[in-house]
């Protein structure tokens, strides 16, 4: 049952949600998360490091860069699932499909500072 509350509570907050629908378009740093959400970077942070405990989101570094993905293959199987879910679920949202046309103007070589 850990695995799964770790998941839900993961998933109740609509910034972490958000977060994951934007990584299913690509891979982001956390200045382009900062400047999609509007959010402080210990905010955005703090999110991540949610979403990565309920095995949702990864990342790897690539020079300065840290990039976040979603999770290819999660060992909790909780949240392979609502990954394969919400592949489908709140593609029409308001508030999201707003943030994926501005999704190309968000590119860290404009935003961070490197």
């Amino acid at each position: 049952m850990k695995d799964f509350i770790k998941v839900m509570k993961a998933l109740s907050d609509p910034n972490r949600v958000t977060v994951l629908k934007l990584l299913q378009r690509r891979v982001m740093c956390v200045c382009e998360l900062q400047a999609a959400l509007d959010l402080a970077q210990s905010t955005v942070s703090k999110h991540l490091r949610i979403l990565e405990e309920a095995s949702l989101v990864t990342w790897s570094k690539e020079g300065l860069w840290v990039n976040y993905s979603l999770l290819a293959d999660p060992p909790n199987p909780y949240a392979a699932a609502m990954l394969r879910n919400l592949e489908h679920w709140l593609e029409e949202a308001p508030g999201l499909t707003e943030l994926y046309m501005h999704l190309p103007e968000i590119r860290r070589e404009n935003i961070c500072g490197a």
